[in-house]
């Protein structure tokens, strides 16, 4: 039987190495445009609105975790790649206002416009989307290998909370 390979299916042969540098995010006080900055550049604090924009600072999960569960899992083993990002609200008036996936190679940007939604599906192809093994979910082994991979939520009252790709799990194997 002749193995079939998807078109988004990583032809690297070992894990690729995080080209994409850090990002910054930065929001308009006015009109409320973000700007996502990448970090090696050196260029002065964008402006919008005639004004300086803000810069989000970034908060770890263990910082909300009483307002939001977050969460992720990798899944679709070599041919269809996925990053899973979960979330729970716990408290009211507490939404998320869009995810950012950086990945080994860019980022991309997800907003969300249905507050019922509880997950989104980030698609992954090319290096990204190398993976050691066939597991469908991951195993989260001691390979990790999105680790340099992190997850932007933007929670309501401009909470940005970071999220690496670093989960192992110690009983993967049973």
């Amino acid at each position: 039987m002749e193995q079939q390979f998807s078109p988004s299916r990583s032809r690297a042969t070992s894990k690729p190495h995080v080209v994409c540098p850090p990002v910054l995010f930065y929001e308009c006080g006015c009109c409320k445009n973000l700007f996502q900055q990448l970090t090696g550049w050196k260029i002065a604090p964008p402006q919008c609105c005639n004004q300086k924009m803000s810069l989000l600072e970034v908060v770890s999960p263990q910082m909300v975790k009483n307002e939001v569960k977050l969460d992720y899992k990798i899944m679709g083993g070599y041919n269809e790649n996925v990053v899973v990002v979960e979330w729970e609200i716990q408290v009211e008036d507490l939404a998320v206002k869009w995810i950012y996936l950086k990945t080994f190679t860019g980022g991309m940007i997800k907003y969300v416009d249905n507050l019922q939604k509880k997950s989104f599906r980030f698609a992954l192809a090319d290096e990204d989307s190398y993976v050691y093994c066939d597991e469908d979910p991951c195993l989260e082994c001691t390979f990790r290998c999105k680790r340099g991979f992190e997850i932007y939520i933007l929670l309501t009252g401009n909470k940005l909370v970071k999220l690496p790709l670093d989960k192992m799990t110690a009983n993967w194997h049973s």
